[in-house]
C-alpha cells in the first residue's frame, strides 16, 4: 500500500523527501542513504539527491514501503 507525502511546493527534492517521509532522520543522512539503498522514482532506479519530485511521482524503497507525492 502506497504512503501519501504531502508537499506544499511545486516541487520537493529527493533527500527532503526522505526526510519528510521519515525514512532518514536528517537531511546529512541523504547521500549515505542512497549509496546504500536501491530508491525507484516512478520505476525507474535514482540515486540523486536534487532529483525533483512533483506531485504524482511514486516513490519505491525495496523493504521501506511505497510513496506517493501529493498536494
Amino acid at each position: 500500500m502506497d504512503k501519501n507525502v504531502k508537499i506544499e511546493t511545486e516541487f520537493i527534492t529527493l533527500g527532503q523527501f526522505l526526510k519528510l517521509a521519515d525514512v532518514i532522520q536528517s537531511g546529512g543522512m541523504a547521500k549515505w542513504f542512497l549509496s546504500e539503498y536501491e530508491v525507484y522514482v516512478n520505476g525507474i532506479q535514482d540515486q540523486r539527491r536534487g532529483k525533483k519530485l512533483v506531485e504524482g511521482d511514486k516513490v519505491e524503497i525495496p523493504g521501506i514501503g511505497q510513496f506517493m507525492i501529493t498536494k
